[in-house]
Order: structure tokens, then C-alpha cells, then sequence
């Protein structure tokens, strides 16, 4: 059952991911829907649907809540750096970078994306179970911060680093055996995953890149999950990873930076009810302040990698609808002119949303309605059982909370192109990704000289 009680949840400005919409949501003088000023409506008419909408607000305010609550309750170093795979785009990428905050990237595309935002490659940190010897030559080159995530990268890398060069700026991702109680798909903490070395491995890696004059390893990471409300989990990686931290120290590695990853789940129906980013980094603090301690060890620098909770409820989807069909007593589908190809979580996730109507988000609901894409696909489903309004063809519907692997994870299915993304500020409003056309899709196409005709 997705609920839809938008304005039932007061707005928490100090911590987006515990709001349902954007910060700058609000009704104008008809009770239309608006975000950072701007009418959704008229987004709609203006740039054409399905449409991705950002609020710049939204996203300023997340990072600003993981800067200042770093700064707050640890008193060492620390650096929030942005999990761009949750959206990536120049612009988003200049946002984050202009707020102090790094970025995370796991790919050739989202690091050229990065660096063309003109970001220095210090602040960025290179991801990825399976790295290429070009994303690898890349980051090399470009001076980022690369996460040893196995064997293959040291191996690549050893022949990739010239005898006498600059040394590779090294993070080592391992394991900590944590589970969380999240969708099975996206845990990546216990020791059955992709991810990251072994703790049994640990120590002999360690001992390895000790003795290798091209390697620099200046910190750990692991990550535990994604959309997680519980804190207990944070707590307990604090004193694994610094028990990883100091053992890496006794080897005779400059280790200076704990990357604790991110994770830290949003509100995406009324019922959720994720910490707040202040209350997460307090935990997270007092654990390694408190482990450290323990250990009787110097403060690293701490890193925390939030993509999610920085971006998700800064964005909304908004689409129009088209075909009704009802079957009695069962089930009235409504069609929209979008659907897993521009939201695939449903479909992989089953992902819950809030949704409500552009221009009567709160006018009585008299309808309940499932939202079908236009998909070619059974399972080509976004909300299950949404009351609204007497909806009609043509009537604009917004999903909320789209922000985050909406976008990244969209696909060309069925050759449908991929929507725009626009950037909504105090009532002005910025393209920031071009809608795909039709004619686009066939720009990589190749037909092979024997299929055409000589004349």
C-alpha cells in the first residue's frame, strides 16, 4: 500500500532524507504543486515529461548537514565526498564540489565526469570491483584516490606504475562481516560479496603493498549497505575498521584516512523513518573517537561517502498520463508516458514511492490506482493501490524521492530515450541534461556494408 500523505510530514530542514519532498515544496494560490519556486505543471509543458526535477536547495542543505555535522562531533579531520553513481552529471558534480564536499566514482564515466566539473583529483576516489586497465591508466594519471578493491587491481596497477614515478594514492576496501537489515541485493558488508578483500586476507595485503615502492596506501574503507535506519551497524564497523587502521600503522603504512562508506537510508513513503544525518554522524563520531581511544591510536582523517541521502529527495519525476483501464472488482490500472525505463527500482527493488497529482495534490482522494508504465513488461509497475483524485488523460502526476538511482539506473527499453533533468532554484529553472531523441538512439548503430544495397 503506497501512502500518500505528502503534507502530513513536517519538512526537517537540517536533514532532507527525513522529508518525503524537496525543502522548497509548496502550494501556490490554485493549491498546485511547486518546487523551488517553480510551478511543476508548467515544468511539464515546458520541457516535456517524463521530466527529472531537481531542487537546488534540497541538495545544498544535505551537504551542509554532513559538513557541519562532521564538524560538530569530530574533532579531527573529515571529508563527506558524494556517492556520485546515486546521480551523476556536471552540474550536480559543481554543486556538491562548490558545498566542500569529494566524490566517489566507480567508473571511466562518472571520474571524466568529475574532472570535467573540475574537480581535483585529491577529492576524488576511484570505486569498483572490476576496474579496467583504462579506468586504472585514468585515475593513475589524474592523481585520484584509487580503492584497491582486490588482487587484479594491484596486479594491473603494479604494471601500469612506472619504476621511479609518481607513487599511486592507494584506499583498501575489505569485508567487515556486518549485515544489515536491508533488500538482499544491495548489502554489501557480510562476508558473501563482491566487494573488497577478505578480513583473513587483510594482513598479507598489507604486508604486500608495504613492499612495493609504487604504492602509497593512505586509507581504509569498507561499507556496510544501502538504506539503512538502523545505527547500531556503524557502531560496530567503527571498531573493525579501526582495529583495521591500526594494524595497517604497525606495518609501516602512512594510513591517515577511515572511510566508513555511507548507506544512511530516506523517507520514501510516510512510514519511514531513517536517522538523521546529524544523528548518524554522531554515532558514527563517538565510535571512532571512542575506538580510537581504545586503541591507543592518532585520529584519521574520517570519510564518509552519502549518495542517496543527499540527492533522493531532491528529486522528483514528473509524468502525464495517458490510458485508463479498469477491470472490476480487481484492479483500475493508470497509465503513465514513462515506467522502468526512467525507474527501474520498482521492477528490481520493489521499491515503494509517494506520488500525488500536479495541480490538486490535496483535493479528496476518490480513486485507488495502480501507475503501469508504457513499458513492454507485466512487471512494468511504479505504485500499487495510490489513492487520488478523479484523475483524468493528460493530468500530471509526481513521483517523489526520484533523485537518487532514478537517472543513473535509466535505460533506452523498448528504444524509449531518456528523459531531461531539469535544476530548480527561486523560481527559475535550468536544463541540465537534454532529453534523448529517437533519431539519438540510432547514432551508435552499425549496419554491416553486406546488409546494404549497391547501387
Amino acid at each position: 500500500m503506497t501512502e500518500n500523505r505528502l503534507y502530513e510530514v513536517s519538512q526537517d530542514k537540517s536533514s532532507p532524507n527525513r522529508n518525503l519532498s524537496p525543502l522548497t515544496t509548496e502550494l501556490d494560490k490554485d493549491k498546485k504543486l511547486m518546487v523551488g519556486g517553480c510551478l511543476l505543471s508548467e515544468l511539464a509543458k515546458k520541457y516535456g515529461t517524463p521530466l527529472y526535477v531537481i531542487d537546488e536547495e534540497t541538495v545544498r542543505s544535505a551537504c551542509k548537514a554532513y559538513k557541519n555535522s562532521m564538524n560538530d562531533h569530530y574533532p579531527g579531520e573529515s571529508l563527506p565526498i558524494y556517492a556520485s553513481k546515486a546521480n551523476s552529471s556536471l552540474t550536480l558534480s559543481k554543486i556538491v564540489a562548490s558545498e566542500g564536499l569529494g566524490i566517489d566514482v566507480v567508473s571511466a564515466g562518472e571520474l571524466i565526469t568529475a574532472l570535467n566539473a573540475g574537480i581535483k583529483g585529491r577529492d576524488i576516489f576511484l570505486h569498483g570491483n572490476n576496474k579496467s586497465k583504462e579506468e586504472l591508466e585514468l585515475g593513475y594519471k589524474s592523481g585520484v584516490n584509487i580503492v584497491i578493491d582486490n588482487q587484479h587491481d594491484i596486479e594491473v596497477l603494479e604494471k601500469i606504475v612506472s619504476p621511479g614515478g609518481k607513487v599511486a594514492k592507494l584506499m583498501l576496501r575489505f569485508t567487515p562481516g556486518i549485515e544489515c537489515h536491508t533488500h538482499e541485493y544491495i548489502r554489501t558488508g557480510h562476508l558473501d560479496s563482491k566487494f573488497g578483500f577478505d578480513p583473513d586476507q587483510l594482513k598479507s595485503v598489507l604486508i604486500y603493498l608495504s613492499k612495493c615502492p609504487w604504492a602509497e596506501l593512505n586509507g581504509i574503507h569498507a561499507h556496510i549497505g544501502s538504506q539503512i535506519f538502523e545505527l547500531k551497524p556503524h557502531k560496530d564497523l567503527a571498531k573493525i575498521m579501526t582495529e583495521a587502521l591500526v594494524m595497517a600503522r604497525e606495518i609501516g603504512h602512512p594510513v591517515n584516512d577511515l572511510n566508513i562508506g555511507g548507506g544512511l537510508g530516506i523517507r520514501y513513503v510516510n512510514s519511514d523513518d531513517p536517522p538523521s544525518i546529524n544523528n548518524w554522524i554522531k554515532e558514527v563520531a563517538t565510535s571512532i573517537l571512542k575506538a580510537c581511544e581504545e586503541k591507543s591510536t592518532h585520529l584519521p582523517r574520517l570519510i564518509c561517502e552519502p549518495g542517496r541521502s543527499i540527492i533522493a529527495t531532491a528529486g522528483v519525476t514528473i509524468y502525464k498520463v495517458g490510458s485508463r483501464k479498469e477491470i472490476p472488482g480487481l484492479r483500475t490500472y493508470l497509465s503513465i508516458d514513462g515506467g522502468m525505463s526512467d525507474n527501474p527500482r520498482p521492477i528490481t527493488y520493489q521499491s515503494l514511492y509517494s506520488a500525488c497529482l500536479a495541480d490538486r495534490p490535496i483535493s479528496s482522494p476518490q480513486d485507488k490506482v495502480t501507475i503501469a508504465g508504457k513499458h513492454c513488461e507485466s512487471g512494468d509497475v511504479l505504485l500499487k493501490d495510490l489513492h487520488l483524485p478523479l484523475t483524468k488523460s493528460g493530468d500530471f502526476l509526481v513521483i517523489f524521492a526520484t533523485g537518487a538511482y532514478n537517472a543513473s539506473m535509466s535505460s533506452n527499453y523498448n528504444r524509449i530515450p531518456r528523459p531531461a533533468a531539469v535544476l530548480v532554484q527561486n523560481g527559475t529553472s535550468d536544463l541540465i541534461q537534454r532529453r534523448e531523441s529517437s533519431e539519438d538512439l540510432l547514432r551508435l548503430d552499425v549496419i554491416p556494408r553486406r546488409f546494404i544495397e549497391v547501387n
